[in-house]
């Protein structure tokens, strides 16, 4: 938005607060939010929003998320990994990641319990340096290696300062084993052999002596279906998983520490998913895990385009929904989990995956995945690639970091169904709130030329909006006259407000790695303490307006859901 400089200083001082205070300060606030309406008339008047209805069913929930279901990964790539003539990977990796600078921890802080999934492509190539007489190297470019490395090493010192780091920050992790552990390479991609478990055993019982508690142990990434670069046949698999299931209950002695085993951490396969929970049985695997990269590789040029087109974004809602029956029809005990998604494959899409532009695909992803019962979606990366939540060389904040932590704080675990009606460039989710009563509504508008007046109602078809003077088909310039006709009369103590979190990209650039809440650029402190996420309050009787291009997050805090009780 243009403005004085002054304006700018005055609104970002409103939106931070939000709505509050005595009735002198309410009715700067106000002022300074029509000055900052009638600038824009005259742009919103050239192309009036569009009315938009969003019915949200509260009566049943459709689905429920773990509490911890936004979750992000730190990958085993050396700075050697390059694709398309660009190595973005650095000092990022679970070897070689600066544990001590001081963003990092704040950042993963900011979740409080974030969850954190150790793994990756050379996971499958990784010894654990417990019982062992060979020496530990790191990994090195070779040609005839195995997706184009030679083995890698943990060290246990190293195992254990990262664990210091989870338990700093309250971090839940998920580690991913070694499923190629003396396995052999039949012909091509196809690997064959009984898997062995002694250096998956010896690393576990040194992880139970020390007390790290790792919540949960993923076997394999992407051996299944043909796989990425190794494949390995289902019913080996399921006998492999048997395996593990037994080692983990002879050394976890309690039963109610014994963490949960997932697998495969590979592409959905429906044939070769069913296969796996036939032959390893009730109860052995806890989570199928799979991974989501609909968008195409890191050097396509047509990011953007796919990113807002709304019929290439439903394409990957048959994945969840496939994975979804599949448990329901082989495997009930099971649920669903997203272990990696990046959107963009071979590191993500520069200056895409890590712009705002990537919190559109992002954002959607998280709730269509919650629909169908996934449990927990992994972001591919924590840090590391062009598609971490935190830049690799600064550790500060790509707009997706800020995504990911306004869903994570606002977003509870109860899923809604929900109707819209307008055109498809409308998204919509909504789940119970996060701790506290209401719901809370994901608006994600596609368009870049039309903004959106939604009006919100629940599933008995009464309107939030009761009051006959604010019709659906109100317009913007009624709507401002409204909003300056509160000035110099504070709102009843009894009015009820909702608050809004609205994000857009600095400048109206769709690739800006800058993301504005409510106007506001989200910058963490010089400290890389993270910045404050505070919402505007609004009347929960007026419409939502939903700008082009940007998203908002919407908390009602009186909507009126029994399955949120």
């Amino acid at each position: 938005m243009r403005g004085s400089a002054g304006t700018r200083r005055e609104l970002k001082r409103c939106c931070v607060c939000g709505i509050g205070g005595g009735r002198n300060i309410m009715e700067v606030r106000l002022l300074l939010l029509a000055l900052v309406c009638l600038r824009a008339s005259c742009r919103a008047l050239a192309e009036q929003p569009e009315e938009a209805t969003v019915i949200v069913k509260g009566s049943t929930r459709i689905a429920e998320t773990d509490e911890s279901y936004v979750c992000a990964t730190i990958d085993w790539w050396p700075p050697e990994k390059c694709n398309y003539n660009q190595c973005p990977w650095g000092q990022s990796s679970i070897l070689n990641l600066d544990l001590d600078h001081p963003f990092l921890a704040q950042a993963i802080q900011a979740f409080e319990n974030l969850r954190i999934r150790l793994g990756g492509t050379l996971q499958d190539r990784v010894v654990y340096d417990v019982g062992t007489d060979s020496p530990c190297t790191p990994f090195r470019n070779i040609s005839n290696g195995l997706f184009g490395f030679s083995d890698g090493c943990l060290s246990m010192d190293r195992w254990d300062e990262l664990n210091g780091l989870f338990q700093k920050t309250g971090a839940s992790v998920t580690f991913g084993l070694n499923a190629l552990y003396g396995r052999y390479n039949v012909r091509r991609s196809i690997w064959a052999g009984k898997w062995n478990s002694t250096n998956a055993y010896d690393f576990v019982k040194y992880t139970i002596s020390k007390g790290y508690p790792v919540d949960s142990w993923e076997f394999g990434n992407e051996l299944s279906g043909h796989g990425i670069g190794a494949k390995v046949d289902a019913k080996l698999y399921g006998k492999d998983v048997i395996e593990l299931k037994s080692m983990l209950r002879q050394l976890y002695k309690a039963p109610l520490s014994q963490p949960l085993l997932l697998a495969p951490g590979g592409f959905f396969d429906q044939q070769w998913y069913a296969q796996l929970l036939q032959t390893s049985g009730h109860g052995v695997v806890s989570a199928l895990t799979h991974h989501v990269y609909n968008l195409g590789g890191g050097n396509d040029t047509h990011l953007i385009r796919k990113i807002l087109d709304p019929k290439y974004l439903d394409r990957v809602d048959d994945t969840y929904r496939d994975m979804q029956l599949t448990i329901e029809r082989h495997g009930t005990w099971a649920s669903a989990w997203v272990s990696e998604s990046g959107g963009v494959f071979n590191n993500g899409g520069l200056l895409v995956s890590n712009t705002f532009i990537n919190s559109i695909w992002y954002l959607d992803q998280l709730g269509m995945a919650s629909k169908y019962n996934t449990k927990v979606f992994c972001r591919q990366t924590l840090i590391g690639g062009h598609y971490g939540l935190l830049d690799t060389e600064t550790f500060l904040p790509n707009p997706d970091y800020y995504s990911a932590l306004l869903w994570h704080r606002l977003m509870g675990n109860g899923v809604l169904s929900v109707d819209i009606n307008a055109t498809r460039q409308l998204r919509a989710y909504a789940h119970c709130s996060k701790q506290q009563q209401g719901i809370t509504l994901l608006l994600i508008n596609l368009s870049n030329t039309t903004g959106y007046n939604v009006t919100l109602q629940n599933d008995i078809n009464a309107s939030l909006d009761k009051k006959s003077d604010l019709k659906r088909h109100s317009s913007f310039t009624s709507r401002l006259k409204k909003a300056v006709s509160w000035l110099g009369s504070q709102p009843s103590s009894d009015a009820k407000l909702r608050e809004e979190y609205h994000l857009t990209a600095k400048d109206g650039d769709l690739q800006s790695k800058t993301m504005l809440l409510n106007g506001v650029p989200l910058e963490p402190g010089d400290d890389g303490s993270i910045p404050a996420l505070s919402p505007v309050l609004l009347a929960v009787n007026s419409p939502v307006y939903l700008a082009p291009t940007s998203i908002a997050f919407v908390v009602l805090p009186k909507f009126e859901a029994k399955a949120c009780s």
